[in-house]
């Protein structure tokens, strides 16, 4: 039991994250909000396989990330996302900004109008024997976008990459409708599953690990050292990995399957 004990105590101090509205304090409400919308826009289209919905989502975000990295070069703001007339012209200037971090400077200009252009073009001549794109242009977009903004948190929050990433990752969490959410707290719909699915369930629901005190609350079951047995379990047939050096827990394929 002692032992039961120091594995929750050791997820506990994990529980606390950092939320991507304070990694990006540094930003205006007006732009952060923008960006984190569109951000998860662009993730709930792709799961939902609404693939062209997505790529539209993504030329907006970059509307917006532009606006962004302006702003942060020049010293203001603006109070709301622009476009500029010519996006391309608009983002080679940004090279020309040597007092900001190279990321800011050459590497997020130089995506943008990429991405700009899965939105603006690529869907123009899919006909005939041609194979359609979508799936592909928007696991792209998905993927750009999601390293340009663990890229923006890590430099305005001063977070290490991994730790950005984790960040990000948690953004784009799998919605599932047997678990419910409301702020940190996740609930399996339906209490008459079996423990072990109710922590599958609730692991898959997240993108990245989960800290094991914050899973065991999520279930709401009272007999700790049962939960952990099962966890234990879950590990041992590779549903699961367990990451004992901090107490935290993520989904292996198998135990998403």
């Amino acid at each position: 039991m002692a032992r039961n004990s120091s594995l929750l105590r050791k997820g506990k101090r994990h529980c606390k994250m950092v939320t991507p509205e304070q990694a990006l304090s540094a930003i205006p409400e007006g732009l952060r909000r923008p960006l984190l919308q569109e951000f998860s826009g662009i993730v709930n289209n792709f799961l939902e396989h609404r693939w062209t919905a997505a790529e539209l989502s993504g030329g907006r975000f970059c509307e917006i990330v532009y606006t962004i990295l302006d702003g942060h070069a020049r010293g203001l703001y603006p109070s709301s996302p622009s476009k500029p007339a010519n996006f391309v012209d608009a983002c080679r200037r940004l090279e020309s900004n040597a007092s900001v971090p190279r990321s800011f400077q050459i590497l997020i200009p130089r995506l943008l109008p990429a991405l700009y252009e899965i939105r603006n073009n690529r869907n123009v001549g899919h006909m005939g024997g041609d194979v359609n794109p979508d799936l592909m242009d928007s696991s792209a977009v998905v993927s750009i976008a999601g390293w340009i903004l663990a890229e923006m948190v890590r430099v305005f929050h001063g977070l290490a990459t991994e730790e950005a990433q984790q960040l990000v990752d948690n953004l784009a969490e799998r919605r599932l409708t047997l678990v419910w959410k409301s702020g940190d707290i996740r609930r399996v719909l339906n209490p008459e599953l079996p423990l072990k699915d109710q922590i599958l369930l609730l692991i898959g629901s997240v993108a990245g690990k989960v800290a094991m005190e914050q899973l065991f609350s999520w279930t709401g079951h009272k007999n700790r050292a049962y939960f952990i047995r099962l966890i234990r379990a879950l590990y041992e047939n590779r549903y699961i990995e367990f990451h004992v050096s901090t107490g935290e827990i993520e989904m292996l394929p198998p135990g998403a399957g």
